[in-house]
């Protein structure tokens, strides 16, 4: 049953208005001052990152890094400035900032003529601003760790780098003003690929203090690479929380016309500030069109796409509801309310020594021998159809439970749960003392038994720590509409396409 929550008058936001800024935080700006300016520069900052043929084409042109032209080709007329080049790039083509705000590069040898027509060089920076306060307001708190959602683009080298501290993203979104009272602390500037157990101990130790200090929701700009990793953890280091927290993100940088920074940021925030449900969510966008935000609990979501920003899906479960910038639709009951106390339990246990293995065929028992050899105390195995691994595998699987390793079984098709007793493979491994991890995703079982491990070595206590349900990682029954994958090519997605998309 789905319940609709309205967000106030005095709350609502019309996202066209943050679109702009947050679409173009590298500002393009033309004064008269640029053009004496570019005969003082330097040939390296002339041709930024261009080299061989394609800067001396430039020189050939008589035009620079960051010039506003008007380029004819054979492929037609392009508008648009001159970017820096990435060093690591060929030497063939020329990069424009088409007004449109994406980016192409036109082969040298199709270039015609160039005229320019201005300057306006890229300016990085986004200042700070102080966030503006209302005391009739909830107060929210921002942490930033990294990602995409606080990065710019380096067009010299053409990477993403987080660059961007909190207080800059309210400089970039300065409507996030009219929905709460917004502190910000940035506890690292990371990729995540590059969180582990330091920085999971210091968010959750920042989280408790936060709520301690009454603060009535938790944001936490990460990385979408390993959200789900750190969704999942966070879910057992921070229990029965009275507040939201939510993990944010963006599959695509601020400065891209197709961010979804901007909306996410929005919708999450509104999310920690007036959201009835208290657990550890991820707030990201619901279809890839702008319409609205899922909120997906910690220990059911997972990265499903490299690029898409709908990228994040709960799996074997429906997601705890979604949120647009005028409205909370909640999907479920069975969620932690949000209190007005102050209560929380903060349990940074966690033990390093536990790997994850996807099985795949003619795996060989020197993986299993390996982990045993150094001293690792937990594996989950990633096993195939209902938690399957080849024959040679059970003599070291033996012997790693034999050395009291926690050994756990979850599937590779992420839904549904491991049943290793249909089968004489299942059987055999249950015999050898594999235990299952019921419909736990297997990086959430990796997670929860680094943490099992971190309170206790007893692998009876390990057990029963981690076949007790404590943030929805487990659940009696998928519901029916917890597995449906739309499919193109068949009928009846093809009509809903047509239908609905054009």
């Amino acid at each position: 049953m789905r319940k609709k929550t309205t967000l106030s008058r005095k709350s609502k936001l019309y996202v066209g208005s943050c679109i702009p800024p947050f679409n173009n935080p590298i500002r393009l700006w033309t004064k008269a001052t640029v053009f004496n300016k570019v005969n003082h520069m330097t040939e390296h900052d002339t041709f930024k990152g261009y080299r061989g043929a394609a800067k001396h084409k430039l020189k050939e042109l008589n035009i620079s890094v960051w010039s506003d032209v008007i380029l004819q080709s054979t492929r037609g007329e392009f508008k648009g400035i001159i970017l820096p080049r990435a060093e690591t790039e060929d030497d063939q083509h020329i990069v424009l900032k088409l007004h449109n705000g994406y980016n192409v590069g036109i082969k040298i040898d199709s270039i015609t003529s160039v005229q320019v027509v201005g300057n306006k060089e890229g300016q990085y920076k986004i200042p700070e601003s102080e966030f503006p306060t209302d005391p009739k307001k909830p107060h929210v708190t921002l942490f930033g760790t990294g990602g995409t959602i606080a990065s710019r683009l380096d067009y010299r080298t053409g990477a993403v780098i987080p660059a961007f501290t909190p207080g800059e993203l309210y400089g970039a979104v300065p409507e996030l003003a009219g929905i709460c009272n917004l502190k910000t602390e940035k506890l690292y500037g990371i990729f995540s690929e590059n969180m582990g157990p330091e920085q999971y101990k210091k968010t959750a130790e920042a989280i408790g203090r936060e709520i301690e200090h009454g603060v009535d929701g938790i944001m936490i700009g990460h990385g979408t690479d390993t959200m789900h990793h750190t969704g999942a953890i966070l879910s057992f280091m921070v229990q029965n929380p009275p507040v939201p927290i939510v993990l944010v993100g963006s599959q695509r940088s601020s400065d891209r016309p197709s961010s979804d920074a901007a909306l996410n940021l929005i919708n999450a925030t509104r999310t920690a500030a007036y959201c009835d449900i208290a657990e550890v969510m991820v707030c990201m966008f619901g279809p890839t069109s702008d319409q609205y935000n899922l909120l997906h609990r910690g220990t059911r979501v997972r990265k499903m796409h490299s690029s898409y920003r709908s990228t994040f899906r709960t799996i074997g479960d429906i997601p705890l509801g979604m949120v647009s910038p005028t409205e909370f639709t909640y999907f479920r009951k069975d969620y932690h309310k949000r209190r007005k106390d102050k209560d929380v339990h903060i349990d940074t246990a966690f033990e390093e020594k536990v790997a994850i293995v996807y099985y795949y065929p003619n795996m060989l028992p020197d993986m299993i021998d390996s982990l045993i050899d150094h001293k690792y105390k937990g594996i989950v195995i990633a096993g195939t159809g209902l938690g399957h691994v080849n024959k040679p595998l059970y003599a070291p699987l033996q012997r790693a439970i034999e050395e009291d390793i926690a050994v756990y079984m979850t599937v590779q098709t992420l839904w549904g749960y491991v049943q290793m007793y249909v089968y004489d493979t299942g059987r055999d491994l249950l015999k050898i003392g594999v235990i299952p991890a019921q419909n736990m995703l297997p990086e959430v079982a990796y997670m929860k038994l680094c943490w099992a491990l971190g309170h206790s070595s007893n692998t009876d206590e390990v057990k029963k720590i981690m076949l007790t349900p404590i943030a929805g990682e487990i659940t009696e029954r998928e519901p029916h509409n917890g597995y449906i994958i739309l499919q193109g090519g068949l009928p009846e997605v093809d009509q809903f396409v047509g239908t609905y998309i054009r």
